[in-house]
């Protein structure tokens, strides 16, 4: 049984949470404006003050949260976890951050005499209640060897991708290709009802060839049914999207075809709907052709 520490429990880190009390680890946390789920504590989840207060009480601290600034705060700012350190813990950073950020963060945390992981997740709420996310892992190989029992308990496809940092830019990547095939299916399902064809057969029949993926066989489905409640929201793409572009920037890459999926989850925001779920980008291509792919 290991002692943890879990900061951040919103769509994704609740389930994640809830799995490692399942696995028979004591999982302690510190919230900030919304209470604790009651199915958590119900299980045992335990409540303390602080931040500082979850670091001394656990040897092993996980967070997850929405950006850089947030998870800067949560390790360095007053009451945070920094203050609750000693040597030997294992700091686990699973939000969705600026890769050259995190290595700053590790090594402040490292000169603390602690470990640091940076290990963000892809496969959404569904992958986070399933336990079957892929887990993108930055650090030591001993580190990493010891904690994997740990991501066995949240994941499926665990992968140490090299060392710190190199983690949160294996999953800007990963944002790069979901955007990008998000607006090839978003393009597809508009082309083929505008002219005049069944969506939910096309993708049927898509389905069975080439061009299946996971994001025709979920969001081209949410596509057709109008299912756009989050799921992944539009503006956390665009956060993750805005890491790719500035990163791309820092060092001579041109990503053309990200800027443009960008441009579109900009357009959604622009209505309303940065808190859609990411795969209601194909409302901005929707506007554009004056059609919807589908009735809800």
């Amino acid at each position: 049984m290991t002692d943890i520490g879990f900061l951040g429990l919103g769509i994704m880190g609740a389930p994640m949470a809830g799995h490692l009390i399942d696995g028979g680890h004591t999982v302690r946390t510190a919230v900030h404006r919304t209470p604790a789920p009651k199915e958590l504590t119900d299980k045992g989840l335990e409540v303390l003050g602080s931040a500082k207060e979850v670091a001394e009480a656990s040897d092993v601290i996980i967070l997850i949260v929405p950006d850089t600034p947030q998870v800067e705060a949560v390790l360095f700012g007053e009451d945070g976890v920094a203050e609750g350190l000693s040597k030997g813990k294992v700091v686990i950073d699973m939000s969705s951050i600026a890769p050259m950020e995190t290595k700053e963060f590790a090594k402040k945390i490292n000169d603390l005499g602690c470990d640091y992981l940076d290990a963000p997740v892809s496969g959404g709420e569904v992958g986070a209640k399933n336990a079957a996310l892929t887990i993108m892992v930055g650090g030591e190989q001993a580190v990493f060897d010891r904690i994997k029992p740990l991501f066995e308990l949240m994941g499926q496809n665990i992968t140490l991708v090299g060392g710190n940092g190199d983690g949160q830019t294996c999953k800007v990547a990963n944002q790069i290709i979901v955007a990008l095939n998000i607006e090839a299916v978003s393009e597809a399902l508009v082309f083929a009802s505008k002219a005049g064809a069944d969506p939910a057969k096309v993708r049927e029949a898509l389905m069975g060839g080439f061009a299946s993926s996971k994001i025709l066989e979920v969001h081209g489905e949410r596509m057709i049914k109008r299912t756009f409640d989050p799921g992944f929201r539009i503006e956390l793409h665009q956060k993750d999207l805005n890491l790719a572009l500035q990163g791309a920037k820092s060092i001579g890459v041109s990503l053309p075809n990200t800027a443009t999926a960008q441009e579109l989850f900009n357009s959604c925001s622009a209505h309303g709907g940065a808190a859609w779920d990411h795969s209601a980008m194909v409302r901005a291509l929707e506007m554009m052709a004056d059609h919807e792919v589908a009735k809800g």
